[in-house]
C-alpha cells in the first residue's frame, strides 16, 4: 500500500509539473537599437521604461502563463547593422515581434524583412512620416510623427514673437521628415527660415555652419538631429557667439541628452510626444513612477515612451491568445481600438497604424529637468 501511495504521489507531482510548464515558456521579442553611439542615452532610457513594465508583467505571471523575454542587440545606430541584427532576431531567434527600434533610416532598413517574414514591429522610437503614410502593414507606431512636432515648434516660436528662426538638420530621411513639418510651420506663421543648413549624419561638423548662424542673427535654431550631434552643434554655436535659442525634437527627450548639453542646457526647448513625466493626473505617469520607485529609478520622458510601447505590446500578446504566432499578434494589434494606456487612447486599424496623436513642448530648467 505504501508503494502504491508513493507511485500515486509521483504521478500527481509529474502531472502538476506538466500543468505548470507553460509558466517557464518564453515569448521572445526582439529589439535592435543603438545602445552605444550617438543615441545611446535615449535608447537606454526608453528600453529601461519598457523593461519596468515587462518585468512587472512577468512578476505577475506573464501572459497566459508565459514570460516575455526581450532580446536586445546593439546596432550602434548603423542602419546596416540594424538590418543584420533584425535578420538574426527574425530568422535565428524566431522572435514573435520586433520592438523599439531607433532611428528613421534604421527602421526603414528592416521593413523588407518585416514584410517578408510577417513580423510586426511595435513602437519604433521614431516619428518619421514614412512609417505613418502610406500605412506600413507590419509597423505599429505608438507616438505622433516628427512632422507634427516640428510644425508645432515653429508655430510656438512664432507665437512668442520670434521671427528669425534657423534650421539645422541631419542629411538623412529623419532630417528631411522634420524639415517638411518645419516648413509647414513657417508657412502657417507667414515666415521663412533665416538659415537652412544640413550636416553629415555620420560625421557631424559644425565649424562651417556656426559662423553662418551668427551672421544670420537667428533668435532660435531648430535642430533635427540625434542627441550627440545636437549637443555638439549647440556647443559650437555658443562658442561662435550665437545666442539663438535651441529647439529640438522628442528623439532627444531624455535625461542623458539634458546632461550632455552641460552648461548650455538651461532654456533648451524639446518637443514631447507624451505627457509631462510629473503630470500625475495621467494614470500612465503615476504607473511609471510607481514602477520606477520600486526599482530606485527616476522617470524621464524617454522612459514614458518605452512604457507606453510596452503596454501596447503586452495587450497585443494578451489578445493573441495562449499560443501566439506572428500572424495572430499582427491581427490582435490591428484590431486594437480605444485602448487606454493611462489617459491616452491608442487606436489601430488596417488603414491607420499611427496609434497616438499627442504633441507638446517642454523646456529644460536650471536643474536639468524638463518643464512644461
Amino acid at each position: 500500500m505504501a508503494r502504491f501511495w508513493q507511485r500515486t504521489r509521483l504521478v500527481l507531482a509529474l502531472a502538476a509539473a506538466v500543468v505548470s510548464a507553460p509558466s517557464w515558456a518564453q515569448l521572445l521579442i526582439g529589439q535592435t537599437a543603438g545602445f552605444t553611439g550617438p543615441v545611446a542615452a535615449g535608447v537606454q532610457e526608453t528600453t529601461e521604461g519598457a523593461r519596468l513594465y515587462l518585468n512587472d508583467v512577468n512578476a505577475r505571471g506573464g501572459i497566459h502563463g508565459q514570460k516575455i523575454e526581450l532580446v536586445s542587440l546593439d546596432d550602434k545606430f548603423d542602419p546596416a547593422l540594424t538590418k543584420a541584427n533584425a535578420r538574426t532576431l527574425i530568422e535565428q531567434r524566431n522572435v514573435l515581434a520586433l520592438f523599439l527600434t531607433r532611428g528613421t533610416p534604421n527602421t526603414e532598413a528592416v521593413i523588407p524583412l518585416l514584410d517578408q517574414a510577417g513580423v510586426p514591429l511595435v513602437g519604433p522610437s521614431t516619428g518619421a512620416m514614412v512609417l505613418h503614410r502610406p500605412v506600413r502593414r507590419h509597423v505599429f507606431n505608438v507616438r505622433a510623427p516628427y512632422q507634427r512636432e516640428a510644425e508645432k515648434a515653429i508655430s510656438h516660436l512664432a507665437s512668442m514673437g520670434i521671427t528669425r528662426i534657423a534650421l539645422v538638420i541631419t542629411d538623412d530621411s529623419f532630417g528631411t521628415d522634420g524639415l517638411a513639418g518645419a516648413l509647414r510651420g513657417f508657412e502657417s506663421a507667414k515666415l521663412k527660415p533665416v538659415l537652412q543648413e544640413r550636416f553629415d549624419r555620420a560625421r557631424p561638423d559644425f565649424s562651417a555652419i556656426a559662423p553662418k548662424l551668427v551672421e544670420s542673427q537667428a533668435q532660435a535654431v531648430l535642430m533635427v538631429a540625434s542627441g550627440v550631434a545636437a549637443a555638439e552643434g549647440y556647443a559650437a554655436f555658443r562658442t561662435a557667439g550665437s545666442g539663438a535659442q535651441l529647439v529640438t525634437l522628442s528623439n532627444n527627450a531624455s535625461s542623458g541628452f539634458a546632461k550632455s548639453l552641460g552648461p548650455n542646457a538651461r532654456g533648451v526647448i524639446v518637443t514631447q510626444v507624451f505627457p509631462n513625466e510629473r503630470a500625475m493626473n495621467y494614470p500612465l505617469v503615476r504607473e511609471a513612477h510607481d514602477l520606477a520607485k520600486a526599482q530606485g529609478k527616476e522617470v524621464s520622458p524617454a522612459m514614458l515612451e518605452g512604457l507606453a510601447a510596452a503596454k501596447v505590446l503586452v495587450e497585443g500578446l494578451r489578445r493573441a491568445g495562449p499560443k501566439p504566432t506572428r500572424e495572430r499578434l499582427q491581427a490582435a494589434l490591428e484590431g486594437l481600438q480605444k485602448f487606454d494606456i493611462g489617459g491616452l487612447e491608442v487606436n489601430f486599424s488596417p488603414e491607420d497604424h499611427s496609434g497616438l496623436d499627442f504633441a507638446d513642448l517642454s523646456i529644460i530648467g536650471t536643474d536639468g529637468k524638463f518643464r512644461r
